[in-house]
């Protein structure tokens, strides 16, 4: 008994000793090293002489390394953390950083043998964990039935879960912030209000909102601006809980929700004003002139639609086959170079009359989103999982350190539809910057 216990020990000792080295070698490059490495055993591997460390990788257990560095990329070292292989103490968006770093290596042929030795020595990690899993879809890739169950995966996840960490509208797309110091709160009703008057809103006019989520928009235009609002949505729990707030609004009247999809808009219904915040990311390339010709035929001669979406940025395509984001996240989301959505919406009658970058106030945004989810986190996991909890921790702050990075960018494009060649837009944009606060 002694003997194996001793053995143990032993054992115990070595993989400190495989993982220290392994983690001196693999990082022998990252320089200057601004994080600290703690291993299960509490023992410390710290930043560089003279720097402070920004956050802290928590190695859980001895079979973590080889999990998360035996085949790095996005989608080994995601699973590796929603799976409680590690953890990261201090801010999770800094530590990006360094899987950055792990993942733009190429090492050489001596090198990879090597590093393999280390981490073969050591056990394998989890392979899953209780809760949120991977999504798996059926069917032809965008076709209607797949894009439901693809947007139904993420939204329906709980309305109460969102409810915690996004604003008191529940606005779940990028906020517009005139200061850093701005509240989330302030940020989106700026946001909502900078929409309306990109679309010049009046009182009378019936607009439609592709993508709705909880409501905020519309509630927004028809409450301030006096419109008839059309919200639709393929998620029954936003559209149900979206409705519940128009009533509470007193909005009954002239705002509603349906459960519907964009497909299905037919021209039956004629829209003074149409804009989309946060849904084109689940279009998808193929269906890009099926989504603008739907969204030209809904509209009046002189009208405007206002796309708001996330964009790729051509010089750093996204790695679809190790994607975490379309395994756990958003599923069968396909983002585009803004110029192949400006292309496909001049192709289907559309003139593009602006076009504006948010960038760093998406970055801002999901800051706000990842720190809101962390000093809520007990309530979270009671309401979800502690696994769904880390997948959007991880997929919020990895999206502000991309936007940060310029990888991805979000824009704004004011579109209209001409009217015998007309515009009817004013000559200048004087009218849009006199925003409240």
């Amino acid at each position: 008994m002694l003997l194996s216990r001793q053995l143990r020990k032993n054992d115990q000792e070595q993989e400190v000793e495989i993982a220290l080295s392994f983690l001196k070698s693999a990082l022998a490059d990252c320089q200057p090293r601004r994080f600290a490495v703690r291993l299960w055993d509490g023992t410390l591997l710290g930043p560089d002489e003279g720097h402070k460390a920004s956050f802290t990788m928590v190695l859980n257990h001895p079979g973590a390394l080889r999990r998360m560095f035996l085949q790095p990329n996005q989608l080994s070292l995601g699973e590796a953390f929603i799976y409680k292989d590690f953890d990261i103490e201090g801010d999770l968006t800094d530590a990006f950083t360094l899987g950055e770093f792990l993942m733009s290596r190429h090492a050489g042929i001596v090198d990879r043998l090597r590093y393999g030795r280390f981490l073969l020595a050591l056990p394998a990690g989890q392979l899953s964990g209780p809760g949120r899993g991977p999504v798996h879809l059926n069917g032809e890739q965008h076709s209607k039935q797949r894009d439901r169950n693809a947007v139904t995966y993420h939204y329906n996840v709980s309305n109460d879960f969102y409810r915690l960490w996004l604003d008191e509208r529940m606005v779940y797309s990028c906020a517009y912030f005139a200061s850093h110091d701005d509240s989330l709160d302030d940020a989106q009703e700026r946001k909502l209000d900078y929409i309306c008057r990109k679309l010049r809103l009046k009182p009378g006019e019936r607009l439609l909102d592709i993508g709705c989520g909880w409501g905020g928009l519309i509630i927004h235009a028809a409450r301030d601006y006096g419109v008839e609002a059309v919200g639709i949505t393929l998620s029954l729990p936003q559209a149900t809980l979206a409705t519940e707030r128009i009533k509470a609004a007193g909005l009954a009247d002239r705002c509603r929700v349906e459960v519907r999809d964009y497909r299905e808009l037919n021209g039956a219904e004629i829209y003074d004003k149409v804009a989309s915040i946060g849904m084109f990311e689940h279009v998808g390339k193929k269906q890009l002139e099926v989504y603008f010709s739907r969204a030209f035929r809904i509209l009046k001669p002189g009208g405007a639609f206002l796309n708001h979406g996330i964009a790729a940025n051509m010089h750093h395509p996204c790695d679809e086959k190790h994607s975490f984001i379309d395994r756990y996240v958003f599923p069968d989301g396909d983002l585009l170079p803004v110029n192949c959505t400006l292309d496909a919406a001049e192709c289907c009658g559309f003139e593009v009359r602006d076009l504006e970058s948010l960038r760093e106030h998406y970055a801002l945004t999901l800051r706000h989103w990842v720190k809101r989810l962390e000093n809520r986190l007990p309530e979270a996991v009671a309401i979800t999982d502690e696994t769904t909890c880390r997948i959007w921790r991880l997929y919020m702050a990895g999206s502000a350190f991309n936007f940060d990075q310029g990888r991805l960018n979000v824009y704004q494009a004011l579109l209209v539809k001409p009217d015998q060649g007309k515009s009817r837009q004013p000559l200048t944009r004087a009218d849009w910057y006199s925003l409240p606060g």
